[in-house]
């Protein structure tokens, strides 16, 4: 006896559910340049590599005689693939059925999806186009009732950011528990003027008399901006493409170390250039991702993070050929001060970097935290202090080089407390609790009044502690380790990355990164 009938059953039903929400909503969601859930997937992963979990998971109608009619597979489709011949897990809403709402969808899927990757320490990529999980207000009407508010199986979420890389793909308008998931990634992306993200869409915005479309209030310029996703792009494509590379520079999970990659760049490159790159005039600024693109092997650079707390760029590199965590001020913004947002960005990046056990090298020009009223309202120290807390706690291998400014407690803000961390400056660098400038008419305010020649005493005095905050005289009392010629700083960070790889340690860190 043959089981051939009940496996053409399961194939109909596999086969129904290729379908999604039937070909008009399909042609809806193709008509807003978006594609398919399905779809999305497929070019995501290596080809034929999607091994799907739950297909025939779903909604069935049957006749009278308990015979199929017609059936609906569940709006969150997931199970493993491939990418670039790695094992990923990958889930994804289905917007062509109940606009991916998760009150739509089947919960237990949803959990199986976190719990497949957190228990086989495999990335997961989620692939967001969906609403929140409460339910929508007609549901209160199909169940007789309204829920208590719980999102079940978020410890599976709080765990995952400890342990594996999560990356979030916003793709459609997410809200609720969608924003949820897109927010609680380490990396996130948005695709332009298509994706919108909020906590309640426009219908409920209104009802409090603020009456915005969907990119006024969750369009990709407000989320980049104010930090709650990472990176916006311009097409789908470019999305995917986006999640491979972030995911290319960390390992599976904890459990494991990233590997060498092997480069052809060498290791002892120098650029003539690097001994002009910092400005003689202090008041001049620079741009500081030619000098980071200089420095690393070539093409390596992966910035995360970019419109928000502008004043210090991060992304990883490979230095040669090993994945590191960057950190470089810009002048560009805020003269390289830490703002609050600037404090928060470090502080979840240099969790990201210590989850993942990858090195951290900081170029540092940081003038000190942003002063007035408006950090003052923003809460900048605390801010700080917090950023700096995490900088004190990371146990991973650390590299400081001070390239120009590092000031007051944002400045000490370069390196932890209570531990070895290589670091180095340029003869650029100039240091101390405070800058000179606008304090020495200050300090010096009765020797410049009563000179007979105000201005020439100022700049008399200005010589005279210019030499006096000489780095080579900090070097001469070893408060600074070493004075380097900025040509050979490549060489020394590829020496740093080298010796920094056998001492990596895997598993869980002692503070868990928290969305």
């Amino acid at each position: 006896m043959s089981w051939k009938k009940e496996l053409e059953e399961k194939v109909k039903r596999e086969k129904l559910s290729e379908k999604l929400g039937g070909s008009e909503r399909v042609k809806r969601q193709h008509d807003s340049g978006r594609y398919t859930v399905r779809e999305r997937i497929h070019l995501l992963t290596d080809k034929n590599s999607f091994q799907e979990v739950g297909k025939i998971a779903g909604k069935a109608i049957y006749d009278d005689n308990n015979d199929l009619i017609d059936f609906k597979g569940s709006n969150f489709i997931f199970g493993k693939a491939k990418i670039d011949g790695r094992t990923i897990i990958v889930g994804g809403d289905d917007f062509t059925l109940r606009g991916g709402s998760a009150d739509a969808s089947i919960k237990e899927k949803h959990h199986k999806c976190e719990e497949m990757a957190l228990s086989l320490k495999l990335p997961l990529i989620r692939i967001v186009e969906g609403s929140g999980g409460g339910g929508s207000v007609k549901t209160i009407e199909t169940t007789g009732r309204a829920n208590v508010p719980e999102v079940e199986g978020w410890d599976l979420v709080v765990k995952s950011m400890g342990t594996i890389p999560r990356v979030a793909l916003g793709l459609g308008s997410v809200a609720g528990l969608g924003a949820a998931h897109l927010a609680s990634s380490h990396y996130s992306v948005m695709v332009k003027d298509k994706s919108a993200m909020f906590v309640a869409g426009p219908p409920v915005v209104a009802q409090i008399g603020q009456n915005l479309t969907k990119n006024e209030l969750g369009g990709y310029k407000i989320q980049l901006k104010s930090g709650a996703v990472d990176d916006a792009v311009d097409t789908e494509e470019e999305a995917f493409e986006a999640a491979k590379k972030f995911l290319s520079y960390l390992p599976n999970s904890i459990n494991e170390l990233t590997e060498q990659i092997k480069t052809e760049d060498n290791s002892n490159r120098s650029a003539e250039w690097l001994i002009e790159a910092i400005p003689k005039d202090i008041k001049s600024v620079y741009k500081i991702r030619p000098i980071i693109e200089e420095l690393v092997d070539k093409g390596s650079f992966f910035e995360i993070s970019k419109e928000f707390g502008k004043s210090v760029v991060t992304g990883f590199c490979r230095l040669n050929g090993w994945s590191i965590a960057l950190m470089a001020s810009d002048p560009y913004s805020y003269g390289g001060c830490w703002t609050a947002e600037t404090c928060k960005k470090v502080q979840k990046f240099v969790d990201l970097a210590e989850t993942f056990h990858l090195p951290i090298i900081y170029l540092v020009d940081c003038p000190g935290f942003q002063v007035g009223l408006d950090a003052e309202k923003k809460g900048t120290i605390k801010e700080g202090v917090r950023a700096m807390s995490a900088i004190w706690q990371t146990k991973t291998p650390w590299m400081s080089i001070i390239i120009r400014n590092c000031f007051g407690v944002a400045g000490a803000a370069h390196k932890r407390g209570s531990s070895f961390i290589t670091r180095y400056a340029w003869p650029s660098a100039r240091w101390g609790s405070l800058p000179l400038e606008g304090g020495i008419e200050a300090a010096y305010r009765k020797d410049i009044e009563n000179s007979s020649n105000p201005k020439k005493e100022l700049e008399k005095i200005n010589i005279r502690l210019n030499k006096l905050r000489s780095p080579l005289r900090t070097a001469e009392s070893f408060w600074i380790e070493e004075i380097i010629d900025p040509r050979n700083t490549r060489e020394l960070m590829c020496e740093f990355a080298d010796l920094s790889a056998p001492l990596r340690t895997t598993g869980l860190t002692h503070r868990t990164m928290r969305p």
